[in-house]
Order: C-alpha cells, then sequence, then structure tokens
C-alpha cells in the first residue's frame, strides 16, 4: 500500500458522510476533516500530510502560498509532485529488501514479535502484562489492525514515542510533545485550508534543496544509525531540516498477513491485516536543540549554549496560562512559538486580511505523559488575535500581570477552600488539581475579553482601561467565590463547621476587596478614585 497514492484516508464531508480518498483528493472543497477513530491519530494526520506537503510541495514564496490557500492547486500539478516521494511512502512490499514507511531498513528477522497492540501509546507494556498489573487498560483489545490504522498507528508511535524501556528512544522532540497548529477562523472551512495555513513557504523556512532517496530526510531509506555506544546521536546538524517531520526513534517491523479480519480499531473488513511487529532496540537517539516548526520551545536566556526542550502536555491540559507563550515571541523569557505560529503572526495575518474582530485559531494538541505512561491526552483551541507589531509589544509587556493576578486569586481559592475543608490543611496530602481547572475553564471567557480589550486602543500607553481591568478582577473574584460556596457550603452537610467555613470564605473575600489584589492592581492600572469605590462596594 502506498501511503500517496491508495486511498487510505478516511474523511468527513460537510454533509457528514464519510469516504476513504487518496492523497491528492484532500484538496476537495467539501471535505470538512478526517475522520480517525482515534484523538492521537487525528493529530497525527494533520501533521503527516503536512509533512507530506512541506517535503514535495512547498512553496516558493508567501504570494505562491497565498494563492494556493485562496484557491487549490492544480490536481495534475499536485499528482506531480506527490510523484517524487512515491518510492518514501510504501507500507508494505513484496521485495524484502524494499524500504518501508517508518519500518527499519533491516528486516529484523531476530527480534521477537508482539502484538499490534503494543503500537497505541496507552497500552500495557510487555512488563505489566507480564506482572498482570494492566488493572485500567487491558491487554487484548487490539488484535487485528488493517492497513491504513497501522500506517497512521506507527506514524503516531515515532513522533510522540515516550520512554519504553532501555534502548527505546524517544522521539525528536521528546515523548508526547505539544504540538501547535494555526487553523481558520470559519470552523467549517475546507480541510486543505486547515492544512495548507501550516504549510511554510521557503521564504519562512529556508534550506536546501532536499535529496529525497536520502536517509537525512527519509530514515527509513537507509540503514539505522545504531545508538548503543557514545558518541552516536544524531544531532540536527547531521540531517536535513526536513527530517524533523519524519523522525524514526523506534526499530519497528510491521508483519502482513493474509486472510479475512475485522479490524479492532476502525471495525473495517480487510483482507490484509497486521496482527503483530518486530522491533529492536538502539534506534535513532535525537540530540541537541531542534526547532520542529509545529512545536513550542523554551530556553534559557542566562545560558545560551544549553539546549533547547519542547512544550510537552501537562496535567489539567492546555488553558489560557499558555496562550502568550504559544502565541507570542518572547526572548526576554525564552519562550519561543511554533515556526507556523510565528508564521502566521509576522505577515500572514496581514495577507489574509479578514474582518474587524476576526481571529485565526490556535489548535494545541499531545499526551501527557508520566515517563512511558499516558496519562492522558488534550486538546484546546485557543484565539490568535491580529496584531500590530506595536500592540504585540504592549500586550507581552502587560498580559503577564493579568495572569499573575489569575494565579493569585487561584491560589488564594485553592488555598482557603482547603482550609475550610480540614483542620490543619498543611498536614493534608492530595491532589486538588480539579480546582485549578475549573477556575482557569471559568475565567478563560474574561481574560479573552480581557485581551481584546488591550488591543482596542493601539495609540493608548495604558494596558486597560479602568473599566475593563475592573471586570477582569471581578471575574476572578467571583469565580473564586462561586468556586468556594459550591465545594464547601454546599457540599457540606453538616452544620458542625460552619464556623470554620465563614473564617476561610471571609479570608479569601477580604483578600479581594482589600488584600493584595485590589493594591497591586490599582498601583498597575492607576485605577480612579470613583472606579475604587465602585469596586470596593461591589467586593
Amino acid at each position: 500500500m502506498n501511503l500517496l497514492f491508495d486511498p487510505w484516508i478516511p474523511v468527513r464531508w460537510h454533509n457528514g458522510v464519510q469516504h476513504t480518498i487518496c492523497f491528492n483528493q484532500l484538496t476537495d472543497p467539501n471535505i470538512a476533516d478526517f475522520a480517525f477513530p482515534r484523538a492521537d491519530f487525528q493529530g497525527a494526520a494533520y501533521q503527516f500530510v503536512i509533512g507530506v506537503l512541506q517535503t514535495l510541495f512547498a512553496p516558493q514564496n508567501e504570494e505562491q502560498w497565498l494563492l494556493y490557500y485562496r484557491k487549490t492547486p492544480d490536481l495534475q500539478l499536485l499528482t506531480s509532485a506527490l510523484e517524487k516521494g512515491r518510492h518514501a511512502f510504501e507500507l508494505t512490499s513484496d521485495d524484502a529488501k524494499a524500504s518501508r514507511f517508518m519500518q527499519d531498513y533491516d528486516p529484523l528477522e531476530q527480534a521477537d514479535a508482539g502484538p499490534i497492540a503494543g503500537l497505541l501509546i496507552e497500552a500495557p507494556g510487555g512488563n505489566t502484562v507480564k506482572q498482570n498489573t494492566d488493572h485500567f487498560i487491558k491487554r487484548g483489545l487490539c488484535n487485528h489492525v488493517s492497513l491504513p490504522m497501522a500506517a497512521i498507528a506507527l506514524f503516531t508511535l515515532q513522533i510522540n514515542a515516550p520512554a519504553g524501556g532501555q534502548g527505546h528512544r524517544t522521539g525528536l522532540r521528546g515523548g508526547g510533545p505539544l504540538t501547535t497548529l494555526v487553523l481558520p477562523h470559519d470552523a467549517g472551512a475546507p480541510l486543505w485550508k486547515k492544512l495548507w495555513l501550516n504549510v511554510l513557504s521557503r521564504e519562512k523556512f529556508p534550506y536546501d534543496e532536499p535529496d529525497l532517496h536520502s536517509a537525512t530526510v527519509f530514515p527509513w531509506l537507509g540503514p539505522t544509525k545504531e545508538s548503543k555506544q557514545k558518541g552516536s546521536e544524531v544531532f540536527a546538524k547531521d540531517v536535513h531540516p526536513l527530517h524533523m517531520y519524519w523522525a524514526m526513534p523506534r526499530r519497528i517491523r510491521l508483519e502482513v498477513q493474509q486472510g479475512d479480519a475485522v479490524c479492532d480499531l476502525d471495525g473495517t473488513e480487510c483482507q490484509q491485516f497486521i496482527s503483530g511487529y518486530r522491533t529492536q532496540n538502539y534506534g535513532c537517539n535525537y540530540s541537541g536543540s531542534w526547532w520542529h516548526p509545529l512545536t513550542h520551545y523554551r530556553t534559557n536566556p542566562k545560558k545560551p549554549d544549553e539546549d533547547n526542550l519542547s512544550t510537552k502536555g501537562q496535567p489539567g491540559g492546555v488553558s489560557y496560562k499558555y496562550w502568550q507563550a504559544l502565541t507570542l515571541l518572547d526572548d526576554e523569557e525564552g519562550s519561543i512559538p511554533a515556526k507556523v505560529v510565528t508564521a502566521y503572526s509576522t505577515g500572514r495575518d496581514t495577507l489574509l486580511g479578514g474582518r474587524s474582530g476576526e481571529y485565526q485559531r490556535l489548535w494545541a494538541f499531545g499526551y501527557d505523559m508520566d515517563n512511558m505512561k499516558a496519562r492522558g491526552w488534550y486538546s484546546t483551541e485557543l484565539p490568535l488575535f491580529n496584531m500590530t507589531t506595536r500592540q504585540r509589544e504592549k500586550l507581552l509587556k502587560h498580559v503577564k500581570s493579568v495572569q499573575l493576578l489569575a494565579s493569585e486569586a487561584l491560589w488564594q481559592c485553592r488555598t482557603q477552600i482547603k482550609s475550610a475543608w480540614f483542620s490543619h490543611p498543611g498536614d493534608v496530602k492530595g491532589d486538588t488539581s480539579f480546582i485549578d481547572l475549573q477556575f482557569w475553564q471559568r475565567t478563560e471567557q474574561a481574560f479573552y475579553h480581557t485581551v481584546a480589550a488591550m488591543l482596542a486602543d493601539d495609540n493608548s500607553s495604558e494596558p486597560l482601561t479602568p473599566e475593563a481591568a475592573l471586570l477582569w478582577l471581578l471575574a476572578l473574584k467571583h469565580t473564586a467565590t462561586d468556586l468556594f460556596d459550591e465545594l464547601v457550603l454546599s457540599a457540606s452537610d453538616s452544620h458542625k463547621h460552619m464556623a470554620r467555613f465563614i473564617q476561610s470564605r471571609r479570608a479569601m473575600t477580604g483578600w479581594f476587596a482589600n488584600g493584595k489584589a485590589v493594591k497591586s492592581y490599582k498601583q498597575f492600572y492607576q485605577i480612579p478614585t470613583a472606579v475604587d469605590n465602585k469596586q470596593e462596594a461591589s467586593a
């Protein structure tokens, strides 16, 4: 099966009907989205197609990029470009010596075969199964997989590869990287536009012309650089920049079988299926600093020689507390948005124009990994506001204060809830992240309204009007008190500790009314007396 020319990609049309198509049919404006059966496959499909387009069909400049965004390219032109990569996208072959997509150059005939479920990141590992500790995610839930589902599962594992035991390497961006993509303002836009927004022109992403028959681009076209010995690391200087889309840390060979089966992932009937694969440790060991175009990175401004770090999924998901890091370049903090995000905010926003008040969307998704265990999958959309350079500098300077007040309000809320629950809260251990999650979710809309208010007047030297500042402060206060009342007062069926409840609630509301929250906020936003009195009355 060839992934560029055979029909294997499940998509959903705008009318809800699902079809399986070839790659070049993705230009059809009737296609709304992919239709893979798993969220991680869905995210991987975007990265696969973006990688193919970037490698085989990258526009030479921003004018050409805009042309293909507004009007899809000629089918013959796209097909001709895909033909250049046909040899690298064969998933299976009758020739034992032929290269196979995302699979080791060596047949790995000496390696033991394992169940195909091992390709799924959340599946229990061999040691877990051996010790019978697969309590929550059971073994045996995936025994037969169709070729299309095996292809996307294999790609998903390679780009997200977590720690997998001795010598089983993590992905180029580390285990479970957070991917950030730019999406159109219109959620109903054709899939082509969603994909093309994340393809970079050679102006935005300059690199030498790639040798498409070289393992420096597609690592499965040549012998694996084994990493058992020190000094065998793979650095960015060793490969072509496009290699980042096709990094292959795991040594895997799929075992294709003939016969009638039903795929356990999507329920389709198939005559070719995969029930196992062979794997070998000590594959490519990616090291040093990389700048994957779809990922946010952090650097240490005080130690510029240190390697950068890609952002990973974290417990609680992606809330607005990460918004400025994922969208705004901050050299002082060492926060570097994904290259596709920067490309949009430094030129494409102007090219695309848009009506007043419109914004593109930022889609952030990825696994939350605890070493080799998947704790969860997160997928969040955040707004990408259109900004002038002046607005961006002003926002970067002041949005941290808005975020800081939210963090302090959350700390106060969580602390007083614990003080109400327990007579000795400092001695109590336990997970209270559900309080954080609810707080961030409930104040999210108010935060983006505050950001919009900061961008409303490009000529103002003040970060916020007094009225907008007051609305943000009150949104935090009302959210904190609502959470306290729900989790403490409404949840209790006894009046035994009511005195402690009231004392904790007063401490929290007092912090908003007369404490550090109001004092620091008044000083920063220079709220006049009339607004002060109104705020104190509301508090």
